[in-house]
């Protein structure tokens, strides 16, 4: 057992304490004389949690998929306690009630005296009240599915995520089945490591109390994914990009590789369709972004938060109102169009073409209405995605850098310095939105998206075309009459709808000293949702309602 959970459960000594409630996303709380009050400051991570129970009976109670267990009694340490445990995604909570016998009282040893502050993980906040929401009511009969995260307040159900594994333990498929229910964005399978999952950004095991993968049982997982070619390329460079339908599973995004031990598998998550901007979370305002006839669209952000779902929403919302010939360039087809006004025609680089710049230099003589650039790598690429965006196409492409002023410095900067005049006009002329997106940490667990949304129009020309791009951020603070959203604009939208907290919109802030005003702003009227809506059954009385018989 932990010493940071014998601290906590010393709490349970103290007089009028009957509960002690281990939470993913809330303080640690005691309950004393039926009222809670936080042990400590800090919000639980899931990655907390593992490591207070690491070592202990608590860990093989937590179902490894949605639900609960029933009320168990059991010796921790040298205490009786009685356990119950529930889970909705990578929502966990653990409840600790005292038991009959075993008690430290009832031993006659001291209680252990640990006053807040001294708390390990650096909790070192006074108590203060333990609010718990409302007891959660039955779900609207049609949840919306997740966005870019785990299944949380802001984001619902995910659709194709299985409550529980049904292929035979220890194949792949098992694997990704329990990705899958635990709402996570990534699996990592490796030689001499234990099977990962991200899950609000960080790497947990798949299954609590497993054990290390062998590199034969590594490679036995991995290298029946690949065909011939593939493995070919993997012996000659090294890895292999491709993506793959796994038996129960969906569409996976996977990278395979070799390594000192073995052999290395990533796998990404993919949706087994493209989602609306609403279900991503996204603003109804990025619908303008693809209204235009001809230009360039660029979607922006690091690595990992979600362009790829975005760049698939904005396609779909073509694809549903336009008779149009949308042509994709991806590396791999991570997700399938369906057929619906417009006629999608997906290809690979490296399956289909050559690469990015051989297919779009091929795709000006296939009659395309929408080129889409799975990413912009290299100048040829997007040298060819301009001249696409001038002669008359809608061109929509992403790129792996964190801001708008970023991406057009970097777009200008890839090519040599003789030709950015140039370069700083066909931009100019071309451009019509970049939209930078980043995935925040969001309240009970998952992520929302937070985003900058810079709209072509002619001021930014201008400043484009007379090298003034360190203008940019004055532009953007009257930008609001051109479309445009600044990035703390939406930190301070997410907050006022509690999405996040005020603490995260500081922690992300471009303009610290101004999120506090812009939080306080005037905020839009809205109706509360009904109390603990989206949850099932017994589940309300571990996430935070009342149990049967509180007042």
């Amino acid at each position: 057992m932990s010493s940071q959970l014998e601290q906590i459960l010393a709490y349970l000594d103290k007089d009028g304490v009957s509960e002690i409630v281990i939470a993913v996303g809330r303080p640690i709380a005691m309950r004393q004389k039926g009222a809670y009050v936080n042990l400590t400051a800090r919000p639980l991570t899931v990655a907390m949690l593992w490591a207070f129970v690491e070592g202990s009976e608590l860990g093989p109670l937590i179902p490894h998929g949605d639900g609960s267990t029933e009320p168990t009694d059991l010796d921790i340490g040298k205490r009786r306690l009685r356990v119950r445990t529930g889970r909705r995604g990578q929502e966990i909570v653990v409840r600790l009630e005292k038991g009959a016998v075993r008690t430290r009282a009832a031993t006659n040893q001291p209680p252990m005296k640990v006053p807040p502050h001294e708390l390990s993980l650096a909790f070192d906040a006074p108590e203060q009240a333990f609010d718990p929401p409302p007891p959660p009511t039955p779900p609207p009969p049609a949840p919306k599915p997740a966005a870019f995260a785990p299944a949380g307040p802001s984001t619902g159900q995910a659709p194709t995520a299985p409550t529980a594994p049904t292929a035979p333990t220890g194949t792949f498929a098992y694997y990704v089945a329990l990705a899958r229910a635990a709402k996570a964005s990534d699996l990592h399978i490796s030689g001499n490591r234990l099977i990962l999952v991200r899950t609000n950004n960080e790497l947990v095991p798949v299954e609590p109390g497993s054990s290390p993968l062998t590199a034969e049982q590594a490679e036995a997982l991995l290298l029946p994914l690949l065909g011939a070619e593939d493995k070919a390329r993997l012996e000659t460079v090294g890895y292999v990009d491709l993506a793959i339908d796994a038996p129960g599973g969906g569409r996976l995004r996977a990278n395979i590789s070799l390594h000192q031990v073995g052999y290395k598998g990533t796998f990404r998550l993919a949706f087994d369709k493209p989602r609306t901007l609403e279900e991503l979370g996204l603003p109804k305002e990025l619908q303008k972004v693809v209204q235009h006839h001809q230009g360039f669209v660029v979607i922006a952000g690091p690595s990992g938060h979600g362009k790829t779902s975005t760049l698939a929403a904005l396609v779909d919302l073509v694809n549903g109102s336009r008779a149009h010939h949308i042509l994709t360039i991806e590396d791999p087809i991570e997700i399938e169009h369906p057929r619906k006004m417009a006629v999608v025609s997906q290809r690979e680089a490296g399956r289909h073409t050559k690469s990015f710049a051989a297919a779009l230099k091929a795709s000006l003589r296939e009659d395309p209405d929408v080129i889409v650039i799975g990413e912009l790598r290299d100048r040829e690429t997007v040298e060819i995605a301009l001249t696409a965006a001038e002669t008359g196409h809608l061109v929509i492409a992403t790129m792996s850098t964190p801001s708008a002023a970023k991406t057009l410095d970097r777009l200008i900067d890839m090519f040599p310095p003789e030709d950015h005049s140039q370069v700083r006009a066909s931009i100019a002329g071309a451009l019509r939105a970049v939209v930078a997106q980043k995935l925040i940490p969001a309240i009970g667990g998952g992520v929302v998206p937070a985003i900058e949304l810079v709209t072509g129009v002619l001021p930014l020309a201008v400043l484009i075309r007379d090298d003034k791009l360190y203008q940019l951020p004055n532009l953007m603070q009257r930008g609001r009459a051109f479309g445009m959203i600044r990035f703390d604009e939406s930190l301070a939208e997410l907050v006022r709808t509690n999405k996040i907290t005020q603490d995260t919109a500081m922690e992300y802030a471009e303009a610290k000293s101004q999120m506090a005003g812009q939080i306080k702003g005037p905020a839009p009227a809205a109706t509360p949702p009904p109390p603990g809506a989206g949850v099932k059954g017994r589940l309300g009385a571990f996430f935070g309602g009342k149990k049967d018989g509180d007042a």
